[in-house]
């Protein structure tokens, strides 16, 4: 995790630094950061059930000096501002319908040292979002204290493989695992996205088939660990089994789907 963080405010350093050798006029990354994150906190929308929807696709307009210097640095400071509207989705509470993607477009009125940023809301992104699809916490429902007199119910079945629903349960928020593959990592190109330094950007896969699951470690820095024990290519995952990646942990559960409750 130590050489993880060195790596991560190297390249902020340089990032910074390329940008900060320019004139005073020139377009700051910090200042990017600032109006991205402003930008999500005003076109955020409260949806239902105290959901707030906020943009996750964002288009940096520059001027042409700022454009070329910014296109130098594209891929890594896309990546650096992608992470800062995760952390920010996270510290907020809102909800971000598909990855985040930043991108950085030209335009010829724009002075050097202006910049504005266009945001929006798009599901679709790198992979289809159903595969990760986002699902209230469910609580169990309160039991009687005294049952009545009469004969108990036959004892319900065990629900069929072909009726289980593969689910994570991750920070209070439950995801459907409706893909037969799920990658999890910092990269907005994951399915579902962890905000977490000490996990790689694409860090875990975790397949399912009717009935059976497995974890498999996509060479993380890290590491992935399931119970305790470290993943060395693939574990197999059990209804409550603990998988670990980097300092955040996450239950994986076997549940009736909504297909085979009666």
């Amino acid at each position: 995790m130590g050489i993880l963080d060195n790596v991560e405010r190297g390249l902020e350093k340089a990032v910074r630094g390329a940008f900060a050798r320019g004139s005073k006029s020139q377009v700051q990354p910090v200042e990017i950061a600032s109006a991205l994150r402003r930008e999500m906190d005003d076109k955020a929308m409260t949806l239902a059930a105290g959901r707030t929807l906020a943009p996750n696709v964002f288009d940096t307009r520059l001027s042409e000096a700022d454009f070329e210097r910014a296109r130098s640095w594209g891929v890594a400071l896309a990546e650096e501002l992608c992470d800062v509207a995760i952390r920010h989705a996270r510290s907020q509470g809102y909800t971000l319908q598909g990855p985040v993607r930043v991108s950085f477009t030209q335009e010829p009125e724009l002075k050097a040292g202006h910049f504005k940023i266009i945001s929006s809301t798009e599901k679709t992104g790198g992979k289809p979002q159903q595969q990760a699809q986002q699902l209230p916490p469910s609580y169990p429902g309160a039991q009687p204290s005294h049952t009545p007199r009469r004969p108990a119910p036959p004892a319900p079945q065990a629900p069929a493989a072909e009726n289980l629903q593969a689910v994570l349960d991750i920070d209070g928020q439950r995801y459907s695992l409706n893909a037969s593959s799920i990658v999890l990592g910092r990269s907005s190109e994951a399915d579902i996205l962890v905000d977490d330094t000490g996990v790689s950007r694409q860090h875990l896969e975790i397949r399912t088939a009717p009935g059976r699951a497995t974890a498999v470690d996509l060479g993380s820095t890290n590491g992935s660990f399931v119970n305790g024990s470290r993943v060395n290519g693939s574990t197999e995952l059990n209804d409550g089994s603990v998988i670990s990646i980097g300092r955040t942990k996450m239950i994986f559960r076997w549940l009736p789907s909504r297909a085979g409750r009666g």
